[in-house]
């Protein structure tokens, strides 16, 4: 128990959820994690909130408009929010894959590979012609084809444009009904110089970076965070470096609020470090989701949200028994801080 304790805060203070860790910027707080969960913009604004000191939901947004940072399809073949310059160097490595296992589902769509490669050049020349549009607009051009404008088809297009490096997700525009839109990959972020990852060296790279982000993990945990196979997994977890993983850590009592779908919550095989087994259900109460949620040191003692009923500084909490007062009181100064984070953005 006490070495799962010790492997737990070592794990949170990787990355930057525990032992007083926090980060100065919006990059800085994605290349230390290789990017946040992105299903839904606001849960990684707050990703990054959580990992960081002083931020606003503002930065955040105006760090994708700057374009220092981009959200697009990266581990997993899932939306992220990475910093620009990891963006060609993780669709170098995980685009290729993800686009081959995507295949089948493009069949089950009645998409053959004739009818994917006209819609990547229609897609490419819409946006060429007319700026960035959105999915709906991508949509209703794609339809133009014959891809049905219901369902998932158009969707997994789009999404495979993206994986190949052809689009981003770039501005969403103004005002509070702005939607985000796609741009051209090269033009919204111009080739910057910088090496490419090549063949195996590359999936050593991103080994070496999960462990120093994530670690002490296993190769099985860096399998599941990126989505590679796990004989490519292996191979590149015995041959990446270990410097900086094993840091001293200990418990200190350091408690943040973290958003639905959670980096630390969906980065390894299993969840026996990061929250109580009795309490699973209340985390991933099935569908997909996974909520947010109060943890203590890397241990989730909790979930939380906002909207409705407001508690104490705009956030609801649903613990899984009694808190200390020490806790407590750091859940109210992290409640407190995502008010301020938000009411700034």
């Amino acid at each position: 128990m006490a070495e799962q304790r010790h492997i737990r805060a070592q794990r949170a203070r990787a990355q930057a959820i525990g032992g007083g860790v926090r980060c100065g910027g919006v990059v800085e707080v994605l290349e230390r994690v290789v990017g946040v969960q992105a299903q839904d913009p606001a849960s990684a604004a707050l990703g990054v909130r959580a990992r960081s000191v002083g931020l606003t939901a503002g930065d955040v947004r105006r760090a994708v408009e700057d374009r220092t940072a981009v959200r697009g399809w990266f581990m997993r073949g899932t939306l992220h929010l990475v910093a620009a310059s990891d963006v060609r160097r993780l669709l170098g490595l995980l685009g290729p894959v993800f686009l081959r296992s995507g295949e089948r589902r493009l069949r089950e769509l009645g998409l053959d590979p004739k009818l994917c490669a006209r819609a990547e050049r229609v897609i490419g020349l819409a946006i060429a012609a007319d700026g960035p549009l959105t999915r709906a607009e991508l949509t209703d051009r794609l339809g133009g084809i014959g891809v049905p404008t219901q369902g998932q088809a158009a969707f997994h297009l789009i999404r495979r444009s993206a994986l190949a490096g052809q689009i981003c997700y770039g501005p969403e525009g103004d005002g509070p009904a702005a939607k985000a839109r796609f741009a051209l990959l090269d033009a919204w972020l111009p080739a910057d110089g910088r090496k490419a990852w090549e063949d195996e060296a590359a999936v050593v790279e991103l080994a070496h970076r999960y462990r120093a982000g994530y670690g002490p993990a296993e190769a099985q945990d860096f399998a599941t965070w990126s989505g590679l196979s796990m004989s490519v997994a292996k191979r590149a977890w015995a041959a990446a470096d270990t410097h900086g993983e094993e840091e001293d850590a200990a418990e200190e009592g350091d408690v943040r609020l973290l958003p639905a779908y959670d980096n630390y919550l969906t980065a390894y095989r299993s969840r026996e470090l990061s929250v109580p087994a009795a309490h699973e259900p209340r985390v991933w109460p099935g569908g997909g989701q996974i909520r947010a949620s109060i943890v203590v040191d890397g241990w989730a003692v909790g979930t939380w949200s906002r909207g409705g009923v407001k508690g104490a500084a705009g956030v609801m909490v649903s613990p899984f028994g009694a808190l200390s007062a020490g806790v407590e009181d750091g859940v109210a100064a992290e409640a407190a801080d995502i008010d301020r984070f938000l009411a700034r953005g």
